[in-house]
């Protein structure tokens, strides 16, 4: 289950598991430069919502032979050192693998306390929803999304519900558009849960805009780019202090 703070804006950096030799360090900086928690990317080879820069992500750590096993057992090697809860970040074909229940045991078992599946609509996300317990599903909604679906997602989400800021793929992006700023304000009627915005954001400015109108943010590709052009933790932990003071600019 997670267990996300209440009293600031909370920002939920994404990392690729095992897309680089020493990855779990990149987790530990990002940790302590001021995430409330990490989402921890399980690599499937055909991501259908990940954009260039996530993707490449993925297909580097599957040529590393990152396996979730292999990616587990270094999240094992770090958990006295984490402090903040972590989020799988996959896709169902590798929930179906290896069925749900077991899947979702194996996640619980390893410290996890959140699970998003991108590709798992609304209304077929009953059967992971039960194996899940108190491994919290969280449902995605984007700009296009009907009322009446909307509803269903945030009855359904757990933990907090991911509001996609574009219709579209992962990527970092100039701006915060004007329908990500419609469906946080959607999403928030809706629901007493924590609305995060995501797709898009990567800097410090888009943090604090999305602060504004959302209860915090997701950052994957400004992250994953860093880390392939060969950022250590601590130039990742500089991008991460920025984006955490844009978002704490918001709530003043």
């Amino acid at each position: 289950m997670l267990s996300l703070r209440k009293d600031r804006k909370l920002f939920l950096p994404y990392v690729t598991g095992g897309v680089v030799p020493q990855w779990t360090d990149h987790l530990l900086a990002l940790q302590d430069a001021g995430a409330d928690a990490i989402e921890v990317g399980l690599p499937f080879s055909d991501p259908m919502l990940d954009g260039a820069v996530v993707q490449r992500a993925s297909d580097q750590a599957i040529a590393r032979g990152a396996t979730v096993d292999a990616i587990l057992a270094d999240l094992d090697r770090i958990r006295g050192d984490l402090r903040v809860p972590l989020i799988a970040f996959t896709y169902t074909n590798l929930v179906e693998r290896r069925g749900a229940d077991r899947f979702c045991a194996m996640l619980r078992e390893h410290g996890f306390g959140g699970l998003i599946l991108p590709d798992l609509p609304v209304d077929e996300a009953g059967p992971v929803l039960a194996a899940a317990g108190d491994l919290d599903l969280v449902q995605l909604a984007a700009p296009a999304t009907p009322p009446d679906r909307l509803e269903r997602i945030c009855a359904t989400s757990r933990g907090f519900v991911y509001a996609v800021s574009v219709m579209g793929v992962t990527g970092e992006r100039d701006t915060l558009t004007a329908e990500a700023y419609g469906l946080a304000g959607r999403l928030k009627a809706l629901t007493d849960l924590p609305v995060l915005l995501g797709f898009g954001i990567s800097g410090r400015e888009q943090a604090r805009q999305a602060g504004a109108v959302a209860d915090g943010v997701a950052v994957g590709a400004a992250v994953m780019r860093r880390i392939l052009d060969g950022a250590t933790p601590a130039d990742l932990g500089t991008l991460a202090t920025e984006i955490r003071a844009g978002l704490d600019s918001a709530q003043v």
